[in-house]
């Protein structure tokens, strides 16, 4: 092993890889309680935590990947997978497999492909090589450019219908704006425009989106059809009051009452059972992990490395957020899986792939000179 090849491993960051790997073991104990039966249908739903063990090991071999590849090489993969990404995309009303009553997958034989997943790799590598080429807060021309790239795969993702992927696209384009800084003469109308455009997206919703939507601000108007997800999550939850009930013995979950305990609302499962303390040292654990990912944004050495921390930031910031918000009643039922925890092949394995990226420019922050 070369000096060049010991300094990088020096300086892996080794706390975000620990973060990882104990949420992910958090995840998979969780789902072996989680697994059971569908509400929705009757069935068993299998061991869902087998099969996230498959998942974390394919994801494990992406993130060696992504850990060893030069990420200043990504630069030259940003369009390609760009164009890729939206090609499978539109691959899906065509040939998408439908799930649930939504047709966002694509079936490859051996596993099903989620297309917005990819989507998210490629929406992180061309913000970051569009915002790394300049220093100074945004103005009109440039803002305009990375919005209408970012809206591309956001609005075929938005139709398919997944409200949930389609937002984590831009959300996560728009921290990484954010991050770069707007000039005062773009900032200020978009603030004031912001909350003037926002009802309009009313009408483009579908229906069962603006039932989510009037169920969040009252769930009592439908409690057992739309409302009763949210219901049964925070009667979960607030059963299990300070302690929790003890592993495999929530009532909630273990008796069927709590629909989709093993995606969206696995947090709910992890509530009951480990209560109001559990929930808080969770929470601490994804602290520190943005923390960790942060930290790397901050201290690399070249603008297209800090902008990928960065997204890889917002990325999950905004999942973590957003997932708790709607699994307490605090946000409308979107969709979107709380990483690690949720049951997930496509988003685990991008998940980890995405760890190594930041793993990647923290190792390599004194290889080369800042620029």
């Amino acid at each position: 092993m070369s000096p060049m090849d010991r300094r990088m491993l020096y300086h892996i960051n080794w706390p975000l890889l620990g973060l990882v790997a104990l949420l992910f073991a958090v995840g998979v104990v969780n789902l072996y309680s989680a697994s059971g039966f569908r509400i929705e249908t009757g069935q068993a739903m299998g061991a869902f935590y087998k099969k996230q063990l498959i998942w974390g090991l394919m994801g494990l071999g992406g993130m060696v990947a992504f850990l060893f590849l030069d990420y200043r090489h990504l630069k030259t993969l940003a369009w390609p997978l760009f164009v890729v990404s939206v090609l499978l995309l539109l691959c899906v009303p065509l040939f998408g497999k439908t799930i649930y009553g939504a047709k966002r997958w694509l079936d490859l034989g051996f596993f099903n492909l989620q297309p917005s997943e990819v989507a998210k790799i490629s929406m992180l590598l061309i913000g970051a090589k569009l915002l790394s080429r300049g220093s100074r807060p945004m103005g009109w021309g440039e803002l305009l450019l990375v919005l209408l790239v970012g809206l591309v795969p956001a609005g075929l993702i938005v139709i398919q219908p997944d409200l949930g992927s389609g937002l984590s696209v831009l959300l996560l384009l728009g921290g990484m704006i954010l991050y770069r800084g707007l000039r005062k003469n773009v900032l200020r109308p978009l603030l004031l425009l912001g909350p003037l455009l926002l009802p309009l997206s009313w009408f483009f919703l579908h229906d069962y989106q603006k039932r989510r939507i009037l169920t969040f601000l009252d769930p009592s108007t439908d409690p057992l059809g739309s409302g009763y997800h949210i219901n049964q999550s925070q009667i979960a939850i607030g059963s299990g009051q300070i302690w929790g009930k003890g592993y495999l013995a929530g009532t909630q979950s273990q008796l069927r009452f709590l629909p989709e305990k093993h995606t969206d609302f696995a947090i709910a499962v992890f509530g009951e059972e480990w209560g109001f303390i559990g929930a808080i040292i969770l929470l601490s654990l994804f602290s520190l992990f943005l923390y960790q990912i942060f930290v790397t944004a901050s201290v690399a050495k070249d603008r297209f490395g800090s902008y990928l921390a960065a997204g890889v930031f917002f990325y999950f910031f905004w999942q973590i957020l957003i997932n708790m918000g709607m699994v307490l009643g605090l946000m409308p039922v979107v969709g979107i899986p709380l990483p690690f925890i949720s049951y997930g092949g496509s988003a685990m394995v991008v998940n980890l792939c995405l760890i190594g990226v930041v793993v990647n420019v923290s190792m390599r922050r004194f290889v080369f000179k800042r620029s």
